[in-house]
């Protein structure tokens, strides 16, 4: 049975909402909303004013993580201090709760006794006070995985900063400066972000949704201090159970476009072997590739 993935053209804060509508699912307790709360100086994060309506509909909490990377990537999400200044700055902390979940160690490691290049995954230990979790994710191009969305939020961003230098290492280390001298390889990193990915799903399974945003098309991420500007035309929503339908179905949109910028939204997914992350989640058996895309 294929995987329902609905898709909506307009792109809203009360789409996002509609677009959750038609999942059926209730999420219940209380709710942790993983986005991307942006770097500084990155211009194409959605802002925590078009998640507004989406946040307050599942009374959730926003949660986020510390990144992992050095002093030279620059960025000022990597330390406690200087994020949750950031998080203010952006003006998520004037709508929502805000839940740093990795503040305080030590993180909490969950056990991946199937994965295919991890065997464990260390996260932000605050993410078992939460009952289910919301996914929004803003799809676009990556600098080193290719393209973000559903999966990348639920790996390296639910990751501790250990936890994403073991998965940007592909588990050769847990030091955040060491990872990238011994960053993985384009066939071991998209293995262990859906190795880490499939820890969260397992976690939160049947109190879990996804949605996907395709506006701010850049070849960049939204942890890009100077990201490249957008290169499509912006696409739609779309919603779905599946985290690993709803990554392709993306993937799809931007491949059969005929939006000029194709080609090189592509050439950045290609090059990193981004599609490799669906396939290994595919293949770890918590998503499916095949999928209804349902238009409303």
């Amino acid at each position: 049975m294929k995987s329902k993935v609905y898709f909506t053209r307009n792109i809203t804060p009360e789409k996002v909402v509609e677009a959750y509508g038609k999942l059926g699912i209730q999420l219940t307790g209380k709710v942790a909303v993983k986005v991307h709360s942006g770097e500084k100086g990155n211009q194409n994060y959605l802002t925590p004013e078009f998640w507004r309506p989406m946040v307050e509909a599942v009374h959730g909490t926003i949660v986020e993580c510390n990144t992992a990377y050095g002093d030279a990537q620059g960025g000022v999400r990597d330390n406690t201090e200087s994020h949750l200044k950031l998080l203010e700055e952006h003006g998520w902390t004037k709508y929502f709760d805000v839940d740093l979940m990795d503040a305080e160690g030590p993180d909490i490691i969950w056990s991946i006794p199937n994965g295919k290049v991890l065997h464990e995954n260390h996260l932000g230990k605050n993410i078992v006070n939460y009952d289910s979790m919301l996914v929004l994710a803003h799809f676009k191009g990556h600098p080193m995985g290719g393209y973000g969305g559903a999966l990348k939020q639920l790996s390296i961003g639910c990751a501790s900063r250990a936890g994403k230098a073991l998965i940007h290492s592909a588990g050769k280390t847990d030091d955040r400066y060491e990872t990238w001298k011994q960053h993985a390889d384009s066939t071991a990193f998209p293995e262990a972000m859906a190795d880490a990915a499939m820890s969260v799903v397992e976690h939160f399974k049947g109190n879990i949704a996804y949605i996907n945003v395709m506006k701010n098309l850049s070849v960049d991420c939204d942890c890009c201090q100077v990201a490249e500007d957008p290169c499509m035309n912006d696409i739609g929503i779309l919603a779905s159970l599946d985290p690993v339908a709803i990554d392709q179905a993306c993937m799809d949109l931007v491949i059969n476009s005929d939006d000029p910028g194709r080609e090189h939204f592509m050439e950045r997914v290609t090059s990193r072997n981004g599609i490799h992350t669906i396939e290994a989640a595919a293949d770890l058996g918590y998503g499916s590739r095949e999928y209804e895309l349902i238009e409303f």
